[in-house]
Order: C-alpha cells, then structure tokens, then sequence
C-alpha cells in the first residue's frame, strides 16, 4: 500500500511558520530601529593637459584653472539631519613637471562658501608620474556646513607655466556618506 505524505507534511510546515511568525511579536520594537548605511559615490574627476595653464593666443599663463560641479543631494533636509560624517578621498596623478594648490570650496546657492578644503600635488615627470592622495574628513558641526553646499568649485593653481610644459594632471575622487537614519515622529 503506497501513501502519499506530501500534502500533509507541505500543510503542516506552513501552519508552524504561521503560527511561529506572530506569536510573541512585538510591533512597538519598530519604532526601535535605526539604519546606519554608508553610501560611496564618485565626486570629481577631471583630466588636465599641461597646454591648457598656456594661451598660445596671447601667449600668456593661466596659472589657475576652476572646475565647478553640482552636489544638490546635499541640500536634501532627510539627509542633512541624517549624515553623521563624510569621507572625501581624492587622487592626483601628475606627470608636469610643476607642484600644483588645489583648493575644493563648497559654495551655497547664493554662491557663499559654506566649506573649504586644500591640498598640495607633488610634481612628476612625463616619464615618471607622481601619485597625490587627499582625505578629508567632515564631522560635528562642520556636517552642516558641508550640507549647505549644492556645489563645489575646484580651482588648480600651478606656480608657472610655458608653451613648452608637457604632461597632464588627472584627478579621481569619490566620497563616502554615513548616515543615521532613525524613525522621526
């Protein structure tokens, strides 16, 4: 005699994770959690030949050059009341031979700066390139500041410049968010 126990042993397995599932649940426990991701994402990148500090125009230098890129997910009031610290990780690779200034400044809506940051880049060679790395770290009180900030202008100084510099300045950035992110009444 052949007994099929399938369907049984299928009902069975579905009441106990039924009945498991809500018994001694509590619901109010909901209101206990608290999310804290870390979110990365890219900032800035930009690939800079040594020709362009140099107007072959009017033959003169342009020793500073600005970059300005939008960061509007800053101005979001969730995630300013959320954002505990940020990570900025910038990465020069330079093959001109020159040092370079290069100084990040966070600008508000109505254009005030709301935060700066500034680094110095070794010079390389065309033939031997020099990494540069910059952290910043953004915390405290300073977080507020940053999250006025819906864009941020990189402006690359170089000491001096000719028609016959060669090479070129490459940045990579990214930056890493992390957040508390609690249940707001």
């Amino acid at each position: 005699m052949k007994t099929n126990l399938w369907i049984p042993t299928v009902l069975l397995t579905v009441f106990v994770v039924a009945i498991s599932c809500v018994k001694d649940t509590d619901f109010e426990q909901a209101s206990d959690i608290t999310a804290r991701p870390v979110v990365e994402l890219n900032l800035i990148h930009f690939d800079v030949a040594a020709g362009d500090f140099y107007d072959e125009t009017t033959g003169t230098s342009r020793l500073t050059l600005s970059d300005t890129t939008e960061i509007r997910f800053l101005d979001d009031s969730g995630l300013q009341e959320s954002l505990l610290r940020a990570e900025f990780f910038f990465e020069f690779t330079n093959s001109i031979p020159r040092n370079f200034d290069v100084t990040f400044q966070f600008l508000s809506e109505a254009l005030d700066t709301t935060y700066t940051a500034q680094t110095f880049v070794n010079e390389g060679t065309t033939t031997v390139p020099v990494i540069t790395t910059f952290e910043e770290i953004v915390e405290g009180t300073e977080i507020l500041d940053l999250t006025s900030a819906d864009r941020v202008v990189v402006n690359v100084t170089i000491p001096e410049a000719n028609a016959e510099l060669e090479g070129a300045l490459r940045l990579k950035s990214k930056t890493t968010y992390f957040l508390e992110i609690t249940e707001r009444e």
